[in-house]
């Protein structure tokens, strides 16, 4: 094994939520050292989200794993003081406050580059550092409201929201890779650019396709709840066993060979119903009454050989319990355990495997955990440390 990408690399970080500590969990998956700045007492109010891991937030214990805890009273002159001696020695700058905290305390990005200028800063908003909505707050369920997103998930009756926190981990992932991108820039040339991503428009990124499909086919694809809203046949089929199987039929060679080797009717492949795609879309009903129809007679083992035999791609539709039970995590072991301040947990190994590379893998923090020894490496002693918890600085 060789050593990680970002062995000796700092990370300091003003984080909260899910966005930005998505980011910084990456950067520590790759060996990076993040220090996460949380408030004293109750900490990152992700923490108190909910307590069903060993006592402990599901959402914190998911994002934070191997960093370093440090509570500062940022409002305090000496909380202030300790900050800017984690910068002095960081690379690394990432901020998720509410819209215009970090700037009201000198930690926006021209003021910081002027006082280190090999500092990479990454700030994280809702809508934007500047711009109508500036100001704004926004929440994954608002982004997600915001960006149509929520318009095309649900059935045709019903809107719903994704299950996950989509908006967030769409910015998460892109100030994760713009960071690393930063940080090649300023090997290259010396220069540190700041980087500024946003909730709204990393989800309104992902919604390039069906912002296309609208604007310039006349319409927004519609609700179609499991199934695919431009491609047919997509979408969840309940087989005679009780289960559902998802079938996915990617182009015309697949859906001939769909209709020969599972629907046993070599001739719908050429119905001007189902011949092209926009037709099977604009006739999904009769099609799915034929499919269904078809499943009915076939248990899910029979129906699964029959589509890899034909090479459709399929798939069971599982449960969470089903999901943590996976074979392919177990057979690629993908699970390891990680420590926490309520015991350890399986965590998943980070979905990018680097040849010869062990992703750092260390326990979740308690609030405040490695305050006295980061202080310590900055110089103040145990009794300054005491006094300084005295004074709720820490």
């Amino acid at each position: 094994m060789t050593g990680r990408p970002l062995d000796g690399i700092t990370v300091v970080s003003l984080e909260q939520a899910v966005a930005a500590p998505f980011a910084t969990r990456q950067l520590a998956d790759l060996g990076a050292r993040v220090i996460k700045v949380e408030r004293p007492g109750k900490g990152d109010f992700a923490r108190g989200y909910d307590e069903t891991v060993h006592g402990q937030s599901s959402y914190f214990v998911w994002l934070n794993r191997s960093k370093e805890s440090v509570t500062l009273d940022l409002k305090s002159e000496d909380g202030r003081l300790i900050l800017d001696e984690l910068l002095a020695g960081a690379d690394v700058f990432v901020q998720n406050l509410a819209p215009g905290a970090a700037a009201r305390m000198g930690l926006g990005a021209p003021e910081l580059a002027g006082r280190f200028p090999r500092l990479v800063v990454c700030d994280v908003s809702g809508f934007g550092a500047s711009g109508p909505w500036a100001g704004r707050k926004a929440y994954d369920l608002l982004v997600q409201a915001e960006s149509g997103l929520m318009s095309l998930t649900g059935t045709p009756a019903d809107m719903v929201k994704v299950g996950i926190s989509v908006a967030d981990i769409a910015a998460g992932m892109y100030a994760y890779s713009g960071i690393l991108t930063a940080l090649l820039q300023r090997a290259n040339t010396g220069h540190a650019p700041a980087v500024e991503v946003s909730l709204f428009e990393a989800l309104a990124e992902w919604m390039g396709s069906p912002a296309y499909y609208t604007e310039y086919g006349g319409s927004a694809p519609e609700r179609v709840g499991g199934q695919h809203a431009t491609i047919a046949p997509y979408g969840p089929y309940p087989t005679a066993s009780g289960d559902v199987l998802v079938i996915a039929v990617q182009n015309d060679r697949e859906w001939a060979r769909f209709c020969a080797d599972l629907l046993a009717d070599e001739g719908l492949a050429t119905d001007p119903r189902f011949a092209r795609n926009s037709a099977r879309v604009a006739n999904r009903a009769v099609l799915n009454d034929l499919i269904a129809a078809r499943l009915s007679d076939l248990d899910t083992d029979a129906a699964v050989k029959l589509l890899d035999a034909a090479g459709i791609a399929n798939a069971r539709l599982r449960t969470m319990p089903q999901f943590l039970d996976h074979p392919v995590l177990a057979g690629r072991g993908r699970w390891h355990e990680v420590g926490t301040p309520g015991g350890p947990v399986r965590a998943l190994q980070p979905p990018v495997t680097l040849g010869g590379v062990r992703p750092r893998m260390d326990p979740v923090p308690a609030v405040g955990e490695h305050t006295g020894e980061i202080l310590r490496a900055l110089g103040r002693t145990d009794t300054e440390i005491d006094r300084l918890r005295a004074d709720r600085v820490i």
